[in-house]
């Protein structure tokens, strides 16, 4: 191991980094998943191996599932188990020669989908692995589905295994694994009847279906060599969103949850309002795009009102929330700022462009002195059909607004760099924009009440 947490219950026994743990409790230690489970208990044997050879037996008493502190070389303490898929649509397949060599890094580890909420095809797992995951109780798992039909996954997935999909989701759901689902809608594959074959094939499994999200397929520009696709065009996203809230209405009457969902990007490609507040229960596959800008508009509404500017008059116009969001919750038309701020500038992707200009209308009419403008930010590096923030490049940004008048700071989402750093996806860093622009760039949370606080800056 690594080190030793300080303070934590196996600080201050004879545990030493380097040490190796190899039984808790009797129960050979294999990885994460197993030290996770085996850690719980209040009452714990230890079995180390020093790097000398030598056996210790370090007795552990704690708080049940109180975190033991032992911090080891890799996350997983294992190797991470890769993708040996060759799936159509896949994204990192799609990426250009010459970005960082993580980025090209294809992983489908159940333990990575418990711990943080990855995506697995199930196709890499022997009956013992599933045996374990029930054994263990590894719960909820996210699984990619696409779709039931046996061969219409094996061409999906490049793969015959895990073609039979829902043997494997039977037993799982039978033995109380909790599951939410993705479905990568893939426009004459595997969308309209066939979709719904596979929707009527996931809600007859049963209330272990947690939650399934259909997402459109997203196709960059370098697809060079591999399969013909096609994205969704206006009329099919509209057939897809209603037909996909068409079994949300069924499961809510019928399970009193809605269970299927549309992600954003294909309520903005329809040309579609995105839903209320209460279409999204309790936003089970927000890590999926579904339901990101009415939780962010929901945010920053809140916010809002508790900054005391309350003149929420442009609401219904501007981002589709309803009256009864709101009724009893506005004030006299006076409550507004006053204070003089410094302009700014946004740069977001052309898909939220909308909405956060018109969040943006909705401070100024409760800020006479705000001046602020939002860009959409075209993504020339991935290709034009690219148009969530996430994927906007630093160089982008660069050449779309050098010359623009961006005021004394711009604004950047949090989500357009990697994750606990400040450099987007083509090595381009925050201070290199901000150099290169001459201005101040602010990096906004996820959260909406953060952008709202960017905004009175």
């Amino acid at each position: 191991m690594k080190s030793i947490e300080q303070g934590s219950p196996a600080s201050g026994t004879i545990i030493v980094p380097g040490d190796i743990l190899r039984r808790i409790n009797g129960k050979v230690i294999g990885d994460v998943l197993d030290y996770s489970f085996l850690s719980y208990d209040g009452n714990l044997l230890l079995e180390l191996r020093s790097p000398d050879g030598k056996i210790k037996l370090v007795r552990v008493r704690k708080p049940e599932g109180a975190a033991l502190g032992l911090e080891f070389e890799t996350y997983l303490m294992d190797m991470q188990k890769s993708c040996a898929n060759k799936c159509v649509f896949c994204f990192v397949d799609q990426l250009p020669d010459g970005m960082r060599e993580t980025l090209y890094y294809k992983d489908d580890d159940v333990r990575l989908s418990f711990l943080q909420g990855n995506y697995i095809t199930l196709t890499n797992l022997a009956k013992r692995d599933i045996d374990r995951i029930i054994k263990l109780r590894v719960s909820p798992l996210n699984i990619s589905v696409h779709t039931l039909d046996p061969e219409l996954r094996a061409f999906m997935l490049g793969t015959n295994n895990g073609a039979d999909l829902v043997d494997t989701l039977r037993v799982l759901t039978n033995a109380e694994i909790t599951l939410n689902c993705q479905i990568v809608c893939c426009p004459g594959i595997n969308d309209g009847s066939e979709l719904s074959r596979t929707i009527e094939g996931l809600i007859e499994l049963g209330g272990r279906i947690n939650s399934v999200s259909v997402v459109p397929v997203g196709l960059t520009k370098h697809r060079a060599g591999l399969p013909l696709l096609r994205g969704f065009d206006r009329e099919l996203a509209i057939n897809t969103v209603r037909q996909v809230e068409m079994y949300g209405e069924y499961c809510l009457r019928k399970r009193g949850k809605r269970v299927f969902f549309c992600a954003d990007e294909l309520y903005i490609k329809a040309g579609l309002k995105i839903p209320a507040n209460k279409h999204y229960e309790d936003y089970p596959q927000l890590e999926n795009g579904v339901g990101m800008t009415r939780l962010l508009t929901k945010q920053f509404m809140d916010e809002l009102r508790e900054c005391g500017m309350q003149n929420l008059e442009c609401v219904n116009s501007e981002c589709g929330m309803r009256n009864a969001e709101y009724s009893g919750q506005r004030e006299d038309s006076q409550s507004r700022c006053s204070a003089v701020r410094e302009p700014f500038s946004v740069a977001t992707g052309e898909a939220a462009c909308e909405n956060l200009t018109n969040l943006l209308k909705i401070v100024t009419k409760n800020c006479d002195k705000i001046s602020g403008k939002v860009y959409a930010i075209k993504n020339d590096f991935f290709g034009d059909s690219v148009t969530v923030s996430g994927l906007v490049t630093g160089g982008d940004i660069i050449s779309q607004l050098s010359g623009k008048n961006l005021g004394n700071r711009l604004l950047i989402p949090q989500n357009m760099l990697r994750s606990g750093e400040e450099v987007f996806l083509d090595d381009v860093t925050v201070t290199d924009v901000s150099k290169t622009l001459g201005v101040a760039v602010r990096v906004v949370g996820r959260d909406g009440a953060d952008l709202l606080h960017a905004f009175l800056e």
